[in-house]
């Protein structure tokens, strides 16, 4: 597999399109599933994405193929995420597990807005399920956050993430490991997944609701398609007994809107100036 791409990467330097258009096709649901883990909404994910293409696109030239392209995707998509700063979440106060806390023990009211508007009680409960997921993820810094996601959620390498980060897979396991105990103290007291009775999706809907944090008329999780598990499941060794909350959920295709960019890029009549990185 490596060989083929890098044959890939060769035929799209050259200014290939149509091997272009293969490379970034592999890499497109990766590079949105980490970008939605890391920015915690679907909108900033989206955005993100089309950046890190443009990104991908001028920087490929520099590919040294001493990794395979998806690890080297990674890096590049990673050292993006990491200093993103147009999110919903980069332009609010940093948010804690202890204010995520006290937020989930205040918000319990009843859940009558969402039979008024005539959607089902338990598609709801699984939005704000993905949703909470994933604001709860905003609660580490970046850095730890980073490090969750890959060794939880996207279950990559530890000698890769170590490349990604600039420290060894050693210094990479123990942070990751940091990591998910805070994580399993917080959702074994708060979060109804892990069978704490302090807080169950359904609980919240009213609240999510009443706060403007769910709207029924639109479902942005439930609007993605999923794609195949098969294509994310990898062996991974169990260090909490909480990790199954966050690697078990689902992951995403490349929403149409980023598919139709990724198109608008790779059809440009300036792709040879995109290919030659002489676009900022």
């Amino acid at each position: 597999m490596p060989k083929e791409q890098f044959y890939l990467v060769d035929k799209a330097v050259g200014g290939d399109e149509q091997a272009l258009e293969e490379l970034l096709l592999g890499v497109q649901d990766m590079v949105f599933n980490l970008s939605l883990r890391m920015l915690g909404s679907p909108h900033d994910a989206e955005d993100a994405s089309q950046e890190i293409y443009v990104r991908v696109i001028t920087s490929l030239s520099t590919f040294k193929k001493e990794s395979a392209f998806s690890t080297w995707v990674y890096r590049v998509a990673c050292n993006h995420l990491l200093n993103y700063k147009k999110s919903m979440f980069a332009k609010m106060p940093p948010l804690s597990f202890e204010y995520y806390g006290a937020d989930i023990d205040a918000g319990h009211v009843a859940a009558g807005g969402a039979r008024a508007v005539g959607v089902d009680e338990d598609l709801l409960a699984q939005e704000l399920k993905m949703s909470c997921t994933n604001v709860m993820l905003q609660c580490f810094d970046s850095e730890s956050r980073l490090i969750y996601v890959l060794g939880t959620m996207l279950k990559v390498d530890s000698k890769i993430c170590g490349e990604i980060l600039g420290i060894t897979p050693e210094a990479y396991r123990q942070r990751l490991s940091r990591a998910r105990h805070k994580m399993a103290g917080f959702l074994s007291e708060y979060c109804g997944l892990a069978s704490s009775p302090r807080c169950g999706c359904k609980q919240r809907v009213g609240y999510a609701i009443q706060n403007r944090r769910l709207d029924p008329a639109n479902l942005e999780y439930t609007k993605l398609a999923q794609a195949e598990a098969s294509a994310f499941i990898q062996a991974m060794e169990e260090i909490d007994s909480q990790s199954h909350i966050f690697a078990n959920l689902p992951r995403y295709r490349s929403p149409q809107k980023v598919q139709d960019y990724l198109q608008k890029i790779l059809h440009s009549e300036d792709m040879e100036t995109i290919l030659s990185g002489e676009v900022q």
